[in-house]
Protein backbone atom coordinates (compact mmCIF):
# COMPACT_ATOMS: atom_id res chain seq x y z
CA UNK A 1 0.00 0.00 0.00
CA UNK A 2 1.65 3.62 -0.61
CA UNK A 3 2.19 5.53 2.09
CA UNK A 4 0.20 8.90 2.29
CA UNK A 5 2.33 11.52 1.65
CA UNK A 6 0.31 13.76 4.24
CA UNK A 7 1.51 11.80 6.69
CA UNK A 8 5.73 12.34 6.17
CA UNK A 9 5.84 15.81 5.09
CA UNK A 10 9.11 17.35 6.71
CA UNK A 11 10.83 20.54 6.21
CA UNK A 12 7.70 22.53 6.29
CA UNK A 13 8.42 26.24 6.27
CA UNK A 14 6.01 28.55 8.46
CA UNK A 15 4.74 29.96 4.99
CA UNK A 16 3.91 26.90 3.51
CA UNK A 17 1.45 25.65 6.81
CA UNK A 18 -0.27 29.45 6.92
CA UNK A 19 -1.24 28.80 3.05
CA UNK A 20 -3.54 26.40 3.53
CA UNK A 21 -5.49 28.57 5.41
CA UNK A 22 -4.53 32.07 3.94
CA UNK A 23 -2.71 33.29 7.06
CA UNK A 24 0.38 34.95 7.20
CA UNK A 25 3.38 33.04 8.75
CA UNK A 26 4.22 35.30 11.23
CA UNK A 27 1.07 34.51 12.66
CA UNK A 28 2.38 30.83 12.78
CA UNK A 29 5.46 31.47 14.07
CA UNK A 30 2.91 33.33 16.83
CA UNK A 31 1.19 30.19 17.56
CA UNK A 32 4.00 28.31 17.95
CA UNK A 33 5.35 30.84 20.85
CA UNK A 34 2.03 30.84 22.31
CA UNK A 35 2.05 27.08 22.55
CA UNK A 36 -0.78 26.43 20.42
CA UNK A 37 1.71 24.53 18.16
CA UNK A 38 4.70 22.19 18.78
CA UNK A 39 8.14 23.67 19.37
CA UNK A 40 9.65 23.46 16.27
CA UNK A 41 13.66 22.14 15.59
CA UNK A 42 15.61 25.17 13.95
CA UNK A 43 17.89 24.78 11.25
CA UNK A 44 21.94 25.64 11.88
CA UNK A 45 21.03 29.33 10.63
CA UNK A 46 17.97 29.39 12.97
CA UNK A 47 15.01 28.33 10.70
CA UNK A 48 11.90 27.17 11.70
CA UNK A 49 11.80 23.50 10.58
CA UNK A 50 7.96 22.47 10.81
CA UNK A 51 6.62 18.58 10.01
CA UNK A 52 3.01 17.26 9.11
CA UNK A 53 2.64 17.12 13.14
CA UNK A 54 2.40 20.56 13.18
CA UNK A 55 0.04 21.02 10.30
CA UNK A 56 -2.46 19.10 11.93
CA UNK A 57 -2.07 20.97 15.36
CA UNK A 58 -2.47 24.35 13.02
CA UNK A 59 -5.91 22.91 11.78
CA UNK A 60 -7.07 21.71 15.29
CA UNK A 61 -6.33 24.82 16.94
CA UNK A 62 -8.01 27.04 14.15
CA UNK A 63 -11.31 24.40 13.91
CA UNK A 64 -11.19 24.40 18.05
CA UNK A 65 -11.58 28.84 17.08
CA UNK A 66 -14.45 28.63 15.14
CA UNK A 67 -16.20 26.16 17.73
CA UNK A 68 -14.90 27.39 21.11
CA UNK A 69 -13.45 31.10 20.45
CA UNK A 70 -9.63 31.98 20.57
CA UNK A 71 -8.89 31.70 24.42
CA UNK A 72 -10.73 28.76 25.21
CA UNK A 73 -8.73 26.86 21.55
CA UNK A 74 -5.87 28.68 23.01
CA UNK A 75 -6.19 27.03 26.66
CA UNK A 76 -7.49 23.49 24.70
CA UNK A 77 -3.70 23.33 23.19
CA UNK A 78 -1.67 24.69 25.35
CA UNK A 79 -3.51 21.64 27.90
CA UNK A 80 -2.66 19.10 25.14
CA UNK A 81 1.05 20.19 24.77
CA UNK A 82 1.43 20.26 28.84
CA UNK A 83 0.70 16.71 28.58
CA UNK A 84 -2.78 18.03 30.54
CA UNK A 85 -5.15 15.71 28.26
CA UNK A 86 -7.84 15.53 31.11
CA UNK A 87 -7.89 19.51 31.56
CA UNK A 88 -8.44 19.87 27.66
CA UNK A 89 -11.28 17.61 27.47
CA UNK A 90 -12.64 19.35 30.54
CA UNK A 91 -12.42 22.76 28.32
CA UNK A 92 -14.12 20.49 25.38
CA UNK A 93 -16.99 19.02 27.40
CA UNK A 94 -17.52 22.67 29.30
CA UNK A 95 -18.18 24.33 25.60
CA UNK A 96 -20.98 21.16 24.68
CA UNK A 97 -22.37 22.12 28.20
CA UNK A 98 -22.63 25.91 27.67
CA UNK A 99 -23.78 24.93 24.36
CA UNK A 100 -26.61 22.63 25.50
CA UNK A 101 -27.68 25.53 28.36
CA UNK A 102 -27.82 28.22 25.05
CA UNK A 103 -30.39 25.26 23.54
CA UNK A 104 -32.73 24.98 26.30
CA UNK A 105 -32.63 28.67 26.32
CA UNK A 106 -33.87 29.08 23.14
CA UNK A 107 -36.63 27.11 23.78
CA UNK A 108 -37.43 28.31 26.72
CA UNK A 109 -38.05 31.66 24.75
CA UNK A 110 -39.90 30.02 22.29
CA UNK A 111 -41.96 28.72 24.67
CA UNK A 112 -42.53 31.85 26.38
CA UNK A 113 -42.93 33.89 23.85
CA UNK A 114 -45.69 31.54 21.57
CA UNK A 115 -47.80 31.74 25.57
CA UNK A 116 -48.00 35.25 25.16
CA UNK A 117 -48.50 35.82 21.69
CA UNK A 118 -51.31 33.20 22.38
CA UNK A 119 -52.55 35.77 25.30
CA UNK A 120 -52.47 38.42 23.19
CA UNK A 121 -56.03 38.23 22.30
CA UNK A 122 -59.08 41.02 22.38
CA UNK A 123 -60.54 41.10 26.16
CA UNK A 124 -56.90 39.60 27.50
CA UNK A 125 -56.55 40.65 31.43
CA UNK A 126 -53.96 42.76 31.18
CA UNK A 127 -55.89 45.31 32.38
CA UNK A 128 -55.88 49.34 32.41
CA UNK A 129 -53.37 50.94 31.20
CA UNK A 130 -50.60 51.88 32.24
CA UNK A 131 -50.06 50.26 35.56
CA UNK A 132 -48.67 51.35 39.07
CA UNK A 133 -45.51 48.80 40.43
CA UNK A 134 -48.13 47.73 42.87
CA UNK A 135 -50.45 47.41 40.23
CA UNK A 136 -48.19 44.69 38.10
CA UNK A 137 -46.71 42.97 41.02
CA UNK A 138 -50.35 42.21 42.27
CA UNK A 139 -51.02 40.52 38.63
CA UNK A 140 -48.24 38.54 38.75
CA UNK A 141 -47.92 36.99 42.06
CA UNK A 142 -44.57 39.01 43.20
CA UNK A 143 -43.60 42.28 45.38
CA UNK A 144 -42.56 45.58 44.07
CA UNK A 145 -39.09 44.42 45.14
CA UNK A 146 -38.42 41.85 43.26
CA UNK A 147 -40.14 44.43 40.08
CA UNK A 148 -37.30 47.03 41.22
CA UNK A 149 -34.38 44.18 41.56
CA UNK A 150 -35.43 42.73 37.79
CA UNK A 151 -35.56 46.64 36.82
CA UNK A 152 -31.77 47.14 38.15
CA UNK A 153 -31.04 44.32 36.03
CA UNK A 154 -32.42 45.81 32.87
CA UNK A 155 -35.06 43.50 32.17
CA UNK A 156 -37.85 46.46 33.30
CA UNK A 157 -37.55 49.64 31.70
CA UNK A 158 -40.52 51.61 33.51
CA UNK A 159 -41.21 55.21 32.45
CA UNK A 160 -41.50 57.79 35.41
CA UNK A 161 -44.66 59.88 36.06
CA UNK A 162 -43.23 63.14 36.00
CA UNK A 163 -44.86 64.67 38.34
CA UNK A 164 -44.65 62.13 41.31
CA UNK A 165 -41.67 59.97 40.13
CA UNK A 166 -43.84 56.90 40.50
CA UNK A 167 -42.51 54.20 37.97
CA UNK A 168 -45.23 53.90 34.90
CA UNK A 169 -45.40 50.29 32.91
CA UNK A 170 -46.88 50.48 29.71
CA UNK A 171 -48.28 47.47 27.73
CA UNK A 172 -44.58 46.97 26.06
CA UNK A 173 -43.29 46.79 30.39
CA UNK A 174 -45.73 44.57 31.07
CA UNK A 175 -45.44 41.70 28.31
CA UNK A 176 -41.42 41.92 29.30
CA UNK A 177 -42.25 41.62 32.95
CA UNK A 178 -44.67 38.21 31.98
CA UNK A 179 -41.72 37.23 30.06
CA UNK A 180 -39.41 37.62 32.93
CA UNK A 181 -42.38 36.02 35.01
CA UNK A 182 -42.38 32.96 32.74
CA UNK A 183 -38.69 32.24 32.56
CA UNK A 184 -37.63 32.87 36.07
CA UNK A 185 -39.81 30.14 37.00
CA UNK A 186 -38.12 28.07 34.56
CA UNK A 187 -35.13 28.68 36.60
CA UNK A 188 -33.35 31.17 34.42
CA UNK A 189 -30.49 34.03 35.96
CA UNK A 190 -31.80 37.61 35.83
CA UNK A 191 -28.66 38.32 33.12
CA UNK A 192 -29.86 35.90 30.69
CA UNK A 193 -33.50 37.12 31.00
CA UNK A 194 -32.39 40.57 30.32
CA UNK A 195 -30.27 39.94 27.42
CA UNK A 196 -33.94 37.84 26.17
CA UNK A 197 -35.53 40.83 26.88
CA UNK A 198 -33.59 43.26 25.09
CA UNK A 199 -33.91 41.28 21.55
CA UNK A 200 -37.27 41.59 22.16
CA UNK A 201 -36.85 45.06 22.61
CA UNK A 202 -34.37 45.12 19.13
CA UNK A 203 -36.64 43.25 17.11
CA UNK A 204 -39.88 45.45 18.18
CA UNK A 205 -41.87 42.85 20.14
CA UNK A 206 -42.91 39.43 20.40
CA UNK A 207 -44.70 39.09 17.00
CA UNK A 208 -41.44 40.44 15.53
CA UNK A 209 -39.00 37.76 17.37
CA UNK A 210 -39.64 34.93 15.03
CA UNK A 211 -36.79 35.59 13.01
CA UNK A 212 -34.36 36.43 15.80
CA UNK A 213 -35.16 33.31 17.53
CA UNK A 214 -34.91 31.56 13.72
CA UNK A 215 -31.12 33.19 13.31
CA UNK A 216 -30.36 32.03 17.13
CA UNK A 217 -31.13 28.73 16.16
CA UNK A 218 -29.38 28.76 13.18
CA UNK A 219 -26.14 30.28 15.29
CA UNK A 220 -26.45 27.76 17.56
CA UNK A 221 -26.74 24.70 14.74
CA UNK A 222 -23.56 26.13 13.08
CA UNK A 223 -21.69 26.50 16.65
CA UNK A 224 -22.66 22.29 17.00
CA UNK A 225 -21.41 21.57 13.77
CA UNK A 226 -18.14 23.56 14.32
CA UNK A 227 -17.76 21.84 17.45
CA UNK A 228 -18.33 18.02 15.82
CA UNK A 229 -15.20 19.29 13.61
CA UNK A 230 -13.66 20.50 16.37
CA UNK A 231 -13.64 17.23 17.95
CA UNK A 232 -12.50 15.14 15.13
CA UNK A 233 -9.41 17.82 14.56
CA UNK A 234 -8.58 17.33 17.85
CA UNK A 235 -9.18 13.19 18.14
CA UNK A 236 -6.86 13.31 14.74
CA UNK A 237 -4.08 15.62 16.60
CA UNK A 238 -4.19 13.33 19.52
CA UNK A 239 -4.55 9.87 18.18
CA UNK A 240 -2.56 10.38 14.87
Amino acid sequence: MASNPEKTRTNLRPADLAREHGLSAQAVRNYERDGFLPSADRTPTGYRVYTERHARALRTFLALVRAYGHGTAGAIMNAVHDGRTDDALTAVHRGHGGLLRDRETLDAVRGAVEHLTAAAVPGDPVGPLPRTIGDLAHRLGLTPATLRTWEAAGILRPARDPATGYRVFHAADVRDADLAHLLRRGGYRLADISAVVGQIRTAGGTSALAATLADWRQRLDDQGLAMLNAAAQLHNYLVP
